[in-house]
């Protein structure tokens, strides 16, 4: 087993820089609500469930210098006046005027409202969202997303190696990724220690203290939460021999179980930020950008994140344009420019989630050289070795292992 990653100092550095950098987090949690959506499970076939072929709507981005934005919340750089700066000077160079909305609380939920209108090729209301690469994946293979003109996008260069060639988008024209993203655990540092006495959990394990019952959160996004799960009982998830069926539903059985017995209370989305605020959740299965907005909402280091010693997931947030949509054309100049590495490293120094883009952290150096080195943002090939992507499923894995994790979380 790997050695633990280091918790506070990495988070200590990103705080105190955001401070530096003057972020502030307003009410990007607005419209972003706690829903534990069922499943709106779709034909595998592409072209979406009728089985019929869909066909891109017309490209009105020569006449109409707009578009619409999806997005979860804590992911945008935000002013004290509620503008996002790199937006701001986007518009200002393209002329084109984005609309950012929070819309995706989870992938399920936000999946199962618009999928109707995806299989039918109609406009959903966006031109652009960002979807995690399972759920990409998924959109992808039903014939859901337009392709991009990697002509429109020259710094599409910059992508990161690691992000190369996934097997339902080998050149990366469908799905490109917009922020990497860990989870671990975030948790309220005074109201830990009060109820077990210690100074900060150091495993998953610490989640399950007697002292933690009824104010333990967890994502409602099953990769996450279950891969945790697996990876604190030694289990590989990016392995097939591994990560078996009898493997996943043993973890879905422990899982059940603390809901069962009231240790775990919430199971959320983006939204579990509230609960923590709120002081309902001490401790929750987290995204660690997140924790460095809510430290700078409480103007304090009220919270802690630690990777578990176990390991952490890792993924990533997908820029796609979904059939319907419009205007293509300027989501191709939106992704362009969060592509160049100097916006990409201002990017990084607000949102704290690890940047694709290559040539970012040089310009991260320029920011500010802390940031550069923070390992939350630009981890090091030692530090992703405890890092692991969940493994593709097939399609009766993708069903049944999400049905089975619905049917806990309905059941909560």
């Amino acid at each position: 087993m790997n050695k633990p990653l280091p918790e506070d100092p990495m988070m200590r550095d990103l705080i105190k820089m955001a401070r530096r950098h003057q972020m502030t987090r307003r009410a990007a949690l607005a419209g972003a609500g706690a829903t534990a959506a069922t499943l709106a499970l779709a034909a595998c076939a592409p072209g979406g469930s009728t089985g019929e072929a869909l066909t891109p709507a017309t490209d009105l981005s020569d006449s109409e210098k707009t578009l619409i934005w999806h997005n979860w919340s804590l992911y945008m750089d935000e002013d004290d006046n509620g503008k996002y700066p790199t937006l701001e000077k986007f518009t200002a160079q393209t002329g084109i005027k984005v609309e950012y909305k929070i819309e995706i609380d989870d992938n399920d939920s936000y999946f199962s409202k618009v999928q109707k209108q995806l299989a039918k090729g109609q406009d959903i209301g966006a031109d652009v969202a960002c979807p995690t690469e399972w759920m990409a994946a998924r959109w992808v293979n039903l014939g859901y997303t337009q392709q991009f003109d990697l002509a429109n996008i020259p710094n599409h260069k910059n992508l990161a190696p690691a992000y190369n060639n996934p097997a339902y988008d080998p050149d990366r024209s469908r799905a490109i990724p917009y922020q990497g993203i860990l989870a671990g655990i975030t948790y309220n540092k005074a109201e830990y220690k009060k109820a077990t006495g210690k100074d900060s959990p150091t495993s998953l394990e610490d989640l399950w203290d007697p002292a933690l019952k009824g104010r333990v959160g967890v994502l409602s996004e099953m990769r996450d939460t279950i891969g945790l799960i697996l990876l604190a009982n030694d289990i590989d998830i990016t392995s097939e021999s591994s990560l078996t069926e009898d493997a996943f539903m043993n973890a879905i059985d422990f899982f059940a179980g603390k809901v069962a017995d009231g240790q775990i209370s919430k199971i959320k989305g983006n939204s579990y930020s509230e609960d923590l605020e709120n002081g309902d959740t001490i401790a929750a299965i987290a995204w660690s950008g997140d924790t460095v907005q809510l430290n700078l909402s409480a103007e304090t280091e009220k919270y802690g994140f630690f990777i578990p010693e176990s390991g952490t997931t890792i993924s990533a947030d997908c820029f796609v344009t979904p059939m319907g949509a419009t205007h293509k054309r300027n989501v191709e100049e939106l992704i362009n420019y969060y592509y160049d590495p100097k916006v990409a490293a201002e990017l990084a120094a607000w949102v704290n989630y690890v940047t694709p883009v290559v040539g970012a952290q040089e310009e991260a150096v320029k920011i500010d050289p802390d940031l550069a080195k923070n390992q939350l943002i630009f981890p090091s090939e030692e530090f992703m070795k405890n890092a692991h992507g969940f493994r593709s499923l097939t399609g009766e894995e993708s069903v049944k292992f999400s049905k089975a994790f619905q049917d806990v979380m309905l059941g909560a």
